[in-house]
């Protein structure tokens, strides 16, 4: 609990109020993938799922996510639910203002639209700038560039590689 709190300040110091691309949830949705499975379009009774699979890249304007599967699916209000599998998904975005990206790389990634969050699951990794955190899972939200990370003994894995949670501060100019 302690560690969650430690994080948790750490994120206040180290977040500024500076957020992902804003202009980015208005664009469309771009996917490239070796293989795809795509539902019928004018299913309105249910969810509709799609699968791409092969070096898969799904695009949302300065927002890139890769990964070898990815599983869309779509309610029916439009907003989107991605899962990313890979031996290693990344993703990318810019940061609104700045030129500068956050950039994130696990196992597992999932993608929420409607909250514009990014959870990375299994050798999780987030690099904002030169500052950097690692954990077994990190939730970070794209709106307000706040994330929570913890370490797979908080989330009662023992044997996962990475037990810890793992912080690197760069320190800043005087004049920034």
């Amino acid at each position: 609990m302690k560690l969650i709190i430690a994080i948790g300040l750490f994120g206040l110091c180290f977040t500024q109020f500076v957020w992902a691309e804003r202009a980015d949830r208005e664009k469309p949705i771009y996917l490239e993938a070796d293989r795809a499975t795509v539902e019928d379009v004018n299913r309105k009774e249910s969810n509709r799922v799609s699968v791409f699979t092969g070096n898969v890249i799904l695009t949302q304007g300065t927002l890139r996510i890769s990964a070898d599967k990815v599983i869309m699916k779509e309610d029916l209000h439009g907003f989107r639910y991605a899962t990313a599998i890979g031996d290693l998904v990344s993703f990318r975005q810019k940061r609104d203002g700045l030129n500068e990206y956050v950039e994130g790389w696990s196992q597992r990634a999932e993608y929420d639209s409607k909250t514009d969050k990014i959870e990375l699951f299994r050798q999780a990794r987030l690099k904002r700038g030169s500052d950097e955190v690692q954990g077994d899972y990190i939730s970070y939200d794209m709106k307000t560039e706040f994330f929570k990370v913890i370490g797979s003994k908080e989330r009662g894995d023992e044997t996962g590689p990475d037990k810890r949670v793992r912080i690197t501060i760069q320190p800043k100019n005087k004049s920034e």
